[in-house]
């Protein structure tokens, strides 16, 4: 297998990785309310509130690094393309 398969397929599981956390997150916060309800009567509104808070915050530091992760292999293949373009063309010897 080549560096540049190799490079390509961890670039593309980190994009997957990164997509499903963050349509996880998504469909985890569509029910968030923006409302806090202060009477006792709603008490299970704020119990499932801080459940789904709870669930956010587990996920977010997780996808922090999947997105920079990405963003380190994008550009860990611009580079290796510059690199072999400059080669191509003769600027390295």
């Amino acid at each position: 297998m080549s560096f540049v398969s190799v490079m390509w397929s961890i670039w593309g599981v980190l994009v997957v990785v990164a997509i499903v956390l963050h349509l996880y997150r998504e469909s985890v916060s569509k029910n968030e309310e923006d409302q806090i309800y202060l009477d006792e009567a709603f008490d299970h509104e704020k119990q499932a509130q801080a459940e789904i808070i709870e669930k956010i915050n587990k996920v977010e530091p997780i996808l922090k690094i999947a997105y920079w992760l990405v963003a380190i292999m994008t550009v860990v293949v611009v580079v290796y393309y510059i690199y072999d373009i400059c080669k191509t063309l003769g600027f390295l010897g």
